[in-house]
């Protein structure tokens, strides 16, 4: 028999791995689809979930609107920079878009991880500050 089959799992718990995914979902499977998603579960959800859940819906929502602007606009603003015929542009948008997209997306393993195992976590560096009824349910 299972050891964790009589386990409560923590109020919350469920919808906070569903955010966890729909967050990987936006940067791995299906950008925009996945983010649309996790935007009406957090404006379902953000007032009446359960603490844990609303933490990872809003850490996941935000850092998904960051994580966009980093890719995105930092992206668009080294082309414009470099322009689109000079090739060490492409070299640098490249290995800038590979590393922060590499690091949200192991952050976002994490935080799934630690949605699974019903603990609360912050996104390192761009993450929204727990807040103290955040802090109050470790």
């Amino acid at each position: 028999m299972n050891a964790m089959a009589g386990a409560a799992e923590p109020d919350g718990q469920r919808l906070a791995v569903i955010a966890e995914a729909l967050y990987l979902a936006n940067l791995l499977l299906a950008p925009g689809i996945a983010f649309a998603a996790l935007v009406w579960l957090w404006f379902r959800h953000k007032d009446a979930a359960p603490p844990l859940a609303r933490q990872h819906l809003r850490q996941a929502t935000y850092v998904s609107v960051v994580g966009g602007g980093l890719i995105v606009c930092l992206s668009a603003g080294l082309v414009a920079l470099g322009g689109l015929h000079w090739p060490w542009t492409w070299v640098v948008v490249l290995t800038y878009f590979v590393c922060i997209h590499g690091a949200l997306v192991l952050c976002g393993m994490f935080a799934l991880a630690k949605a699974m195992a019903g603990q609360m976590w912050r996104y390192p560096l761009i993450g929204p500050q727990l807040t103290a009824t955040d802090e109050g349910c470790r």
